[in-house]
């Protein structure tokens, strides 16, 4: 198939470079627009951009011309690792002038006509789309990815939620670095340090995501799941690799060994399709009594960084059980996830 045009908004940032990085050689898209801020646009990729990521900036991009962050750029999908603070208004512009917006930033996630996606877990709200083209009169539209710590949980939780139904769940996450963007987080802050506060998480993860991604689609809106999260997160000195530690209470109590099975039985939408980012399988579990560990498996699984990996199951003496979870936040967590939702839309006949 001919390659589909895609530009990336905020391109110079960490999860702008985390999007150029993953869309080389991908087989179904093409890079043809990389857009900056202002003070950047009409500079050189490579003059602008201070590469951050492991190995050098790819060849193809580094003589590309930055074009500021408004409709015109030749591509049909862009895909937004802007700044909150102008995310939101700037996507809109997109959308109305006929792109494919594919956003990482939090600005219009909870949006009720706007699409919150993970495709191995919540497919079917895509059909969102045909409402928020019919509410807001737009050619093009705009569907997001969760917040990085929500993705993993939710991800771990899906397969058992739609088996055993989940009533209550407690998590304590421990976030790398990274998640905070670059910089990050002062040395002298976490170095020797654990830092017990991420504005603004606790709330997406107790109150906003996961309930809308475990939600049903009734033909207009989304009706969110019916649990009750409890969330504390904390800031640790690791570079990549969100930590979770998840207790869950369910409906009706499963054993251990069924909750293993479901996990290594799942193969949705996402893995069916084989979509080029898809890993699989969409979650690994790791028997071994120490793992998983950031180090050692942040990038596990066949598409490096976008498997969820699961282990340490144990019961609970206060909930049913518990475990630990895994997942790379600047790649699956962020533009990973992203750029698996456009290639759900292109699967599904969203796209052209």
């Amino acid at each position: 198939m001919e390659k589909i045009k895609v530009g990336v908004l905020g391109a110079t940032g960490a999860v702008g470079q985390r999007f150029v990085q993953m869309l080389q050689n991908h087989p179904w898209f093409e890079i043809t627009a990389l857009c900056a801020s202002d003070r950047n646009a009409g500079k050189r990729y490579y003059d602008a951009c201070r590469w951050n990521l492991r190995g050098d900036m790819p060849e193809s991009v580094r003589d590309v011309i930055l074009q500021e962050c408004e409709p015109g750029p030749d591509c049909k999908i862009v895909f937004s690792a802007l700044p909150s603070e102008i995310a939101g208004e700037v996507e809109e512009d997109f959308a109305a002038a006929g792109y494919i917006v594919c956003s990482n930033a939090r600005n219009h996630r909870y949006d009720p006509d706007v699409p919150l996606l993970i495709p191995e877990v919540n497919p079917e709200h895509i059909q969102l789309i045909d409402v928020q083209r019919r509410n807001r009169g737009w050619q093009g539209y705009i569907t997001t990815n969760p917040n990085c710590s929500t993705t993993h949980l939710v991800s771990a939780l899906h397969p058992l939620h739609a088996r055993f139904g989940i009533t209550k769940v407690f998590v304590v996450t421990m976030q790398a670095v990274s998640g905070a963007g670059y910089p990050g987080v002062s040395s002298m802050d976490i170095l020797d340090n654990v830092v017990p506060y991420i504005s603004g998480e606790e709330e997406k993860m107790e109150q906003k995501e996961p309930q809308k991604l475990l939600g049903s689609f009734d033909g207009e809106g989304i009706r969110y799941a019916d649990f009750v999260v409890s969330a504390h997160c904390n800031r640790v000195p690791t570079r990549n690799g969100h930590l979770e530690a998840i207790s869950v209470e369910f409906a009706e109590r499963p054993t251990q060994e069924a909750i293993i099975e479901t996990w290594r039985d799942y193969r949705p939408l996402a893995q069916q399709l084989n979509l080029p980012s898809a890993p699989q399988p969409a979650i690994i579990y790791d028997d071994r009594p120490d793992r998983p560990q950031p180090r050692l498996d942040r990038l596990a699984g066949s598409v490096p960084g976008m498997a969820t990996v699961v282990g340490r199951l144990r019961p609970d003496p206060l909930f049913h059980f518990k475990f630990m979870a895994l997942g790379h936040n600047t790649i699956r967590g962020a533009a990973g996830g992203s750029l698996l939702n456009a290639e759900l839309l292109v699967a599904q006949g969203y796209v052209g």
